[in-house]
């Protein structure tokens, strides 16, 4: 993905910012040693940070459909990966520099997003937006002039380009066969047990005692007497 990403970038600077000129696009860290070896108008797209963007992870998982409609397989959710770069122009003068900045500074701001026409391979064929943004202002924990003395080279103007491509890299989990229309049972040669007769040996208690020894003690109740055997 990433250098595909590099290709559509490289398409659309030579396309929009910097067409009909000699300027070069690289993509090489701007250290001291590299800069004292340009000798001609470049622009430089430095890729210095690689990280999840955690704002548009989603959950659940994707179904995979076949030509009849039935889901075959299970995948995650696209995850996206912000891909930051130091944007830098390198000429004779400053002057040269600052107005091949602002050349590209206007070319970036009319997309908020890689535009179609310039993405191929893989990215191509997923058919999602792959957001742009440009020069916005550094997270918290890093700041433009670490990443310079990072390099080891002189603070220089530049312009933070992000963009967010989506890796569909993940586990595929095949789906179970489709439910059928129900469970069918028969019944057929089945036939319940007899019931016990009323006060025989088989029948089963209710709460401890069967039917016709509740109605004796019920009418010994009433009586008064005390059942037979008791005291």
């Amino acid at each position: 993905m990433i250098h595909e990403v590099d290709d559509a970038l490289r398409a659309l600077l030579r396309a929009e910012a910097l067409d009909r000129t000699s300027v070069s696009v690289v993509f090489d860290a701007p250290t001291r040693d590299w800069a004292a070896k340009v000798n001609a108008p470049t622009v430089n797209l430095y890729l210095y940070d690689i990280r999840e963007d955690m704002r548009r992870r989603e959950r659940g998982l994707y179904n995979e459909y076949d030509e009849q409609g039935i889901v075959v397989a299970r995948r995650r959710p696209p995850r996206y990966f912000k891909l930051s770069y130091l944007l830098t122009a390198w000429t004779r003068r400053p002057e040269d520099e600052h107005r091949l900045l602002s050349e590209l500074l206007a070319c970036m701001l009319r997309y908020e997003a890689l535009p179609k026409e310039r993405i191929a391979g893989t990215l191509a064929e997923l058919g999602v937006p792959v957001p742009l943004s440009i020069a916005l202002p550094p997270p918290e924990d890093r700041s433009f002039a670490d990443v310079w003395s990072a390099l080891g080279g002189e603070l220089k103007p530049s312009l933070d380009v992000v963009v967010s491509v989506p890796v569909t890299a993940s586990p595929v989990y095949a789906a179970g066969p489709p439910a059928g229309e129900g469970m069918q049972v028969s019944l057929d040669g089945f036939a319940p047990p007899p019931r016990p007769a009323p006060g025989s040996p088989e029948e089963k208690p209710v709460y401890g005692r069967t039917d016709r020894e509740r109605a004796r003690r019920a009418m010994t109740r009433r009586s008064g007497r005390a059942p037979k055997g008791k005291t």
